[in-house]
């Protein structure tokens, strides 16, 4: 099972941008989807997640500036950043919880989207 992220770029302060990433595989359900970040030489950080359920958590750094959204349909999940901030720049990447019957529980990690905020 994959990951396939998209929507980052490079954007002024203050600007907005839409990240998505859709699955791809053969799985039977998905747990928890989210967003994390790095920045250069920091770790990763959790930035947002959804839970199957719908319930949503953020990094303090973020709430009210970025929403979460899945597509259950889809199986996708967007993240809409506004209101960036130069602080906001690093490598997105979305992680998932699939579960699948023949395989369990597997953990998986898109190939990550450079976001890049400009001052």
């Amino acid at each position: 099972v994959q990951l396939q992220a998209s929507g980052g770029g490079l954007v002024q302060a203050g600007g907005s941008l839409r990240l998505s990433c859709a699955p791809s595989g053969s799985f039977n359900y998905i747990n928890d989807m989210g967003w994390y970040r790095q920045a250069p030489g920091k770790q990763r950080e959790l930035v947002a997640v959804v839970r199957r359920g719908g319930n949503t958590n953020y990094a303090d750094s973020v709430k009210g500036r970025f929403t979460i959204s899945r597509d259950n349909a889809e199986n996708t999940i967007y993240l809409q950043m506004n209101s960036l901030k130069p602080e906001d720049t690093g490598v997105y990447f979305c992680n998932a919880e699939f579960f699948s019957y023949r395989m369990g529980y597997i953990n998986s990690w898109g190939q990550g989207t450079q976001v890049t905020v400009s001052s």
